[in-house]
């Protein structure tokens, strides 16, 4: 139906152009109207009745109001999808004209489109832009991190290969030098200074490991992907080319076991092996243990964000605030975090009282460029404390206690979008990026987190949340 409705338009739009010509102006209006059923099309603001001419198209194509309430979504992705593609081929016609004017045009034959090479743009030039608009929503580190990977692909073909040009057997190309780069490259000065397809064939290094290789790979398709969409290339690649990863790797993080939980929690609020010498090591140690924050979002606290809104208390996990410092990892990151019935009971808020009126709630802390506050707290975590409790194996660290909370509260049957609502992942899926765009309430949150129980000094799962 679409289709059909659409080339009906397309038709008159080509006959409207052979007798009249195209009005001034018409070019950048179709192409921002080309965007915006773009960006609908991928769903963003799908809902939005912009452009979209509801009736004329239910009425052309005999559509009943109940059978377009019932399939309004789809109906709606695929109108601006066939909207957005008609509008593109009306303009490929402008583009073959030899010349129009707008009084007294000659007669003008629409000819069927000449074969041409597929448009493409240099894929240094690409990769700017491509940062440049992903920029505001990644944090600081992640856009140096993602950077780094996208500078490969430029080393590799150099800046001004047009990206039409690289085919599926260079990305394959590119891929047998991701398994051949070393893991040193960019702290030994040495290496870093290397031209790319030197470095990867000096002999005796530590190559990167798999999991890394993906995340280079997720990038370079993420990239292509866009790239596509926006005109920049005729084709994705890196489609379903991620390498195997090694099983029971050692640099694979893990959840701690209910034993490791029972001994860090007991030697945090007892210390009876007196370990635990200052007040930031024990309650930086519990929040991670009872919220499933990242170690960075826990030691950049500051003693505002420890805040109550409707009886519950919660941590306000944000990049504002005075210090320019604070970060999280994307928007999804920004969350309310409800603090788990344990860390009130055993004085949360006395110590949070405590370090006021200073502004931060761990000044012990300090900021560094690369693992921002959470540098010396993991360290002594992963290097000291864990080691001295006899627990430090391979894939233990501080991050474990997010993959612990993650683990649990799913296995107490908590739902997957009020877990990744707690732990800061981004909700997928129609009903939570269109529908449940609010998201949860902090009495939801607060019932979810306080499922994962403390009872007799053994970590256990109490009763299910959904």
């Amino acid at each position: 139906m679409v289709h059909r409705y659409f080339k009906a338009s397309l038709d008159k739009y080509l006959e409207r152009l052979n007798d009249k010509g195209f009005p001034d102006g018409s070019i950048s209006a179709m192409q921002q109207e080309i965007d915006i059923h773009e960006n609908a099309a991928e769903g963003e603001d799908l809902l939005s009745d912009l452009y979209l001419d509801r009736n004329a198209f239910c009425k052309a194509s005999e559509i009943s109001p109940q059978d377009w309430e019932d399939n309004e979504m789809d109906l709606r992705r695929e109108w601006r999808k066939g909207r957005r593609d008609m509008l593109r081929r009306v303009l490929e016609v402008v583009e073959r004209l030899e010349h129009y004017s707008y009084k007294d045009a000659p007669a003008v034959t629409v000819s069927p489109p000449a074969k041409t090479l597929p448009a493409s743009s240099p894929i240094g030039t690409a990769i700017d832009d491509f940062i440049t608009e992903h920029s505001r929503q990644w944090a600081e580190k992640t856009i140096g991190q993602n950077r780094a990977y996208l500078n490969i692909l430029i080393e590799y073909f150099g800046p001004d290969r047009l990206l039409g040009t690289i085919t599926k057997q260079d990305a394959n190309e590119v891929k047998k030098v991701l398994q051949a780069l070393p893991s040193s490259r960019n702290t030994k000065p040495a290496l870093k200074n290397m031209p790319l397809m030197d470095v990867i064939k000096l002999p005796g290094q530590k190559k990167i490991a798999p999991k890394t290789i993906n995340s280079h790979i997720q990038m370079f398709k993420g990239f292509f992907d866009w790239a596509e969409r926006h005109g920049y290339s005729p084709h994705s690649l890196f489609d379903g080319m991620k390498v195997a990863k090694a099983k029971n790797s050692a640099t694979e993080r893990k959840p701690f076991k209910p034993d490791h939980a029972r001994t860090i929690y007991k030697e945090l609020t007892e210390n009876s092996s007196g370990l635990v010498r200052k007040e930031c090591h024990k309650w930086g140690m519990l929040l991670g243990m009872f919220t499933g924050a990242r170690l960075n979002e826990v030691c950049q606290l500051e003693t505002a964000d420890v805040q109550q809104d409707y009886g519950v208390w919660y941590l306000n996990i944000t990049d504002e605030g005075d210090d320019n410092n604070k970060r999280v990892k994307s928007d999804a990151g920004k969350r309310k975090v409800p603090l788990h019935a344990e860390l009130l009971r055993m004085g949360f808020l006395d110590f949070v009282e405590s370090r006021k009126p200073g502004k931060r709630l761990f000044p012990e802390y300090s900021y560094n460029v690369n693992g921002g506050y959470g540098r010396n707290l993991g360290r002594w975590c992963n290097e000291s404390f864990l080691k001295k409790l006899g627990i430090k194996e391979p894939g233990l660290v501080f991050h474990s206690f997010r993959h612990t909370i993650v683990t649990r509260l799913s296995q107490a049957g908590v739902s997957e979008p009020i877990v990744q609502c707690i732990v800061g992942h981004a909700r997928s899926g129609v009903t939570q990026e269109v529908y449940n765009k609010e998201g949860y309430t902090l009495t939801q949150l607060k019932d979810a987190i306080d499922s994962y129980q403390i009872e007799q000094n053994i970590l256990h799962l109490g009763s299910t949340a959904s």
